[in-house]
């Protein structure tokens, strides 16, 4: 499998490249704010781009999407409710990129729409799951929906990584077993008084751990 995590500029933004090594098809996973680097990379490595996934519809993960549009004639997915997409997806659907095949996971709580992408043992979770924090809410009940949304993902194998959509925590990378002992949201887990708690006081909090 080819996987690649290409940084984006924008807000320290990371778009993925993944394809498949016999067949050289390949899918970019939200390539923007700056969508070139992923172009790039999948011209010097001579890959054919046939899809660009948007894990939200946040701009600043779909500004890249009519440039590999208009390169490479890509077809678009998105979560179904998103109404966007060309393709559209539900949770646990997958996806063929040349023999390699993609599995979605819906995860809402940041947007309603947001999913994750998972590539052979790499999880793509955009502004779901970041390394040592989890993506932004405005609500209560946002917050409830991203909860659920992170208990069904720490359920999976603990060796996968997650490769997140922002620079935003201690390192650009993770896995499951990693964020399930470290993560201080994920820890709370068993409690939604407790991780909303968290959210609600994340900037005392961080100063009180020296968190960045």
């Amino acid at each position: 499998m080819i996987f690649f995590q290409i940084p984006s500029n924008g807000d320290r933004n990371y778009g993925y490249l993944v394809g498949c090594e016999k067949t050289n098809k390949a899918a970019v996973v939200d390539p923007s704010p700056d969508p070139k680097p992923c172009y790039q990379k999948a011209r010097e490595l001579g890959l054919t781009v046939e899809y660009v996934i948007n894990t939200h519809t946040h701009s600043d993960h779909t500004g890249g999407n009519r440039f590999f549009q208009k390169e490479t004639n890509a077809r678009l997915v998105t979560h179904k409710s998103a109404k966007t997409g060309d393709v559209g997806v539900n949770d646990g659907d997958t996806l063929n990129v040349g023999k390699l095949t993609l599995t979605f996971y819906h995860t809402p709580g940041h947007t309603p729409e947001s999913m994750c992408v998972l590539a052979g043992n790499e999880l793509m979770t955009g502004d779901t799951l970041f390394v040592g924090k989890v993506g932004g809410t405005s609500t209560r009940d946002q917050a409830l929906v991203e909860f659920d949304s992170l208990k069904k993902l720490m359920t999976l194998d603990p060796g996968i990584r997650v490769w997140p959509g922002h620079n935003y925590g201690v390192r650009p990378s993770s896995t499951i077993g990693e964020e399930l002992k470290s993560n201080p949201f994920i820890l709370r887990l068993n409690s939604f008084n407790d991780f909303f708690w968290l959210k609600e006081n994340w900037a005392a909090y961080k100063l009180e751990h020296g968190i960045a």
